[in-house]
């Protein structure tokens, strides 16, 4: 998961008095991060660090995150001028990203870095609330009440997020990922009518770059056939759906998880064996990437993260 690093004590370091976005946007702050985790416990990948909404940084909204609140927008999206006025994203607004991947590619020789980017839906969401929600009643009711907004808004996002990940791709990430940390509060039929088809067309234009496309939500038991259904080569799967269920789900793919991230903090006998019976459940897939079922929490301790990855390439 993106947040792989973020409970290191290196990371509090390089961080200290650097803004989220601010460090998101210095290419050499990136590559340190993002090889942080891959030093310290010899992962299988490394994930390049970013957020959702730094591509709309990027293009000029204005946007910042609080620490403790998440992004928050000072203009929230309303209407179809309010769409229109954010720009396409293009490689002139990001040359740290393509900077900072290229510098990961040479620093991290045969270990493969996954780029990532905001799914449309999520990224919608934080620009129609003007921050995190918990019910998403601006953005169902700008969906359901105003189609045409809505549909606008999400093929600007949709052309934003499928450049942000060529950017990436092209600087040379071997794979992406999607994050859609908002989807699971969506009923399939809405799912497949208003946001599917916009995650269609940013899978698509990463699967013509010839990259395996791995793509995640937060609680989408609901939705995990339709997201494998919508492009990906891999689908994520939160920690609240056991493997034996998403599985038959989520059908010819591979799944990636799931190990619900507060279980770093039982005892390591305790966390390696639901490693195991994860592992172990995860062999009725077509493949299986073994992970967090979300991101790491602030506060775990790296030595457990350490013992788990340890356990999991000695199994």
């Amino acid at each position: 998961m993106r947040q792989a690093g973020r409970s290191l004590p290196e990371y509090l370091k390089v961080r200290e008095g650097i803004g989220m976005l601010e460090s998101c946007m210095d290419a050499d702050l990136v590559t340190e991060i993002t090889l942080q985790p891959v030093r310290r416990y010899g992962v299988d990948a490394a994930i390049f660090f970013s957020d959702i909404v730094l591509p709309l940084k990027a293009v000029g909204v204005d946007l910042d995150i609080k620490p403790g609140v998440g992004p928050v927008v000072a203009s929230p999206v309303r209407t179809l001028a309010d769409v229109e006025a954010i720009p396409d994203l293009t490689p002139e607004h990001v040359p740290f990203i393509s900077q900072a991947v290229r510098q990961l590619v040479a620093e991290l020789g045969a270990t493969p870095l996954i780029g990532f980017a905001g799914a449309p839906f999520t990224v919608a969401s934080y620009l129609v609330e003007g921050g995190p929600s918990k019910e998403h009643a601006k953005t169902k009711a700008m969906m359901f009440g105003a189609p045409d907004v809505w549909a606008a808004l999400m093929d600007k996002i949709a052309q934003i997020a499928a450049a942000y990940l060529r950017i990436q791709v092209e600087a040379g990430a071997s794979a992406v990922q999607l994050f859609d940390s908002w989807a699971g509060a969506l009923t399939p039929a809405d799912y497949r009518a208003s946001v599917m088809p916009y995650s269609e067309r940013v899978l698509a234009a990463a699967g013509g770059l010839g990259v395996p496309r791995i793509h995640f939500g937060v609680g989408t038991t609901n939705l995990l056939g339709l997201m494998g259904d919508a492009g990906a080569d891999v689908v994520g799967v939160d920690w609240r759906t056991p493997l034996e269920q998403a599985i038959p789900l989520v059908g010819d793919h591979v799944v990636q998880g799931n190990l619900d991230p507060t279980l770093v903090f039982a005892p390591t006998e305790v966390m390696t064996a639901r490693a195991a019976e994860i592992i172990e459940a995860g062999r009725a897939a077509k493949g299986h990437i073994f992970n967090l079922g979300h991101g790491v929490i602030p506060s775990t301790n790296p030595d457990q993260l350490k013992a788990l990855t340890e356990f999991v390439h000695g199994y």
